[in-house]
């Protein structure tokens, strides 16, 4: 299956984003595709020596509202995931990770974005100082892994990049044992 492009637009390039209109053929019928181009993203999910986690609060206003979230940020140009998730670990919440493993890349929205984020592990944590850019605000949080898969359940964490590394670090937390 696949749809054959007849026109690309571009309709909008932003700082992050892009914005590009797509005239498709789907079946022999002519349809509208809108996709937003983003450069790639990585979270990390950090656990302390001690099993706490790192998680990060701040105000998304896409959805008006403080989310609880795993340190995450999106790829600079030339940068590799490794490097990108090790800066954003140490810009959100001034840890750095001794240990970085890599668990899977996953598409958050593929219906309208090409935004793949991958997720990361960090372990061996040392800490530093957080290093945030002018236009961040983020508060640094210290969670047992119970409370935070209580915190899922009852519906207060709710960022799908974040949900997702928590039940892969429990995951990964099986094999280890």
């Amino acid at each position: 299956m696949s749809e054959k492009i007849v026109k690309e637009e571009r309709e909008y390039s932003g700082k992050l984003l892009t914005l590009l209109k797509y005239r498709v053929l789907i079946n022999g019928v002519e349809a509208v595709r809108e996709v937003v181009e983003h450069p790639g993203a990585v979270a990390i999910i950090p656990i302390k020596d001690d099993g706490r986690i790192i998680l990060v609060k701040q105000y998304r206003l896409p959805v008006g509202e403080n989310l609880i979230e795993v340190p995450a940020g999106t790829l600079e140009k030339g940068e590799s995931e490794e490097e990108c998730a090790r800066r954003e670990l140490l810009e959100e919440t001034g840890y750095e990770a001794g240990v970085l493993k890599k668990v899977r890349s996953l598409y958050l929205a593929p219906g309208y974005s090409t935004e793949k984020i991958t997720i990361f592990i960090a372990r061996k944590l040392s800490r530093g100082f957080q290093k945030l850019e002018s236009d961040e605000n983020i508060e640094v949080l210290e969670l047992g892994l119970e409370e935070a898969l209580k915190m899922v359940k009852e519906g207060i964490i709710k960022d799908a990049k974040t949900i997702i590394s928590i039940y892969d670090l429990v995951e990964e937390l099986k094999h280890k044992e």
